[in-house]
């Protein structure tokens, strides 16, 4: 029966005869890591004054509610309150939507700011790893020529 070969020994000569920089790996993973922790505060800030955006409109308009469900003299007297609710309500959205659509305008310009910024980081990182790696390379390849 045949006995199955340990390529063990064999992979670990072969991985280390190809030279691996791990800092670089190690320094993407950071910016990375960084970059991720910065795109969760902008999305968590922007879900926190949305909340609060919608909390108050909520306890604005609970609060006109009551007003309008108050018993009234005359027939007429609900209709003015309903009118004078839709009028409230239709005044209110649109001040709501205008602070909805400022929390989505800071989400973007700060996503875009990070990715900016990110981008840079990213390109001089892959820039060095680069530099370096060639620099491995053209040792490498001197010291073979050089035992030759």
């Amino acid at each position: 029966m045949a006995k199955a070969q340990d390529f063990t020994t064999a992979m670990k000569d072969m991985m280390g005869a190809f030279p691996v920089d791990t800092a670089a790996l190690e320094d993407a993973f950071k910016t990375n890591a960084t970059l991720t922790e910065k795109l969760s505060g902008v999305a968590l800030e922007a879900a926190e004054k949305s909340s609060e955006i919608s909390s108050k409109w909520t306890k604005d308009t609970l609060g006109k509610m009551a007003d309008m469900s108050k018993a009234k003299a005359e027939p007429a007297d609900y209709a003015k309150a309903l009118t004078d609710f839709a009028s409230a309500q239709a005044e209110v959205a649109a001040e709501n939507m205008a602070a909805f659509a400022e929390v989505a305008k800071k989400v973007q310009m700060d996503t875009v700011e990070l990715m900016m910024a990110a981008g840079k980081d990213l390109t001089e990182d892959a820039t060095a790893a680069v530099k370096k790696a060639t620099e491995e390379v053209t040792s490498a390849a001197k010291k073979a020529t050089a035992t030759k």
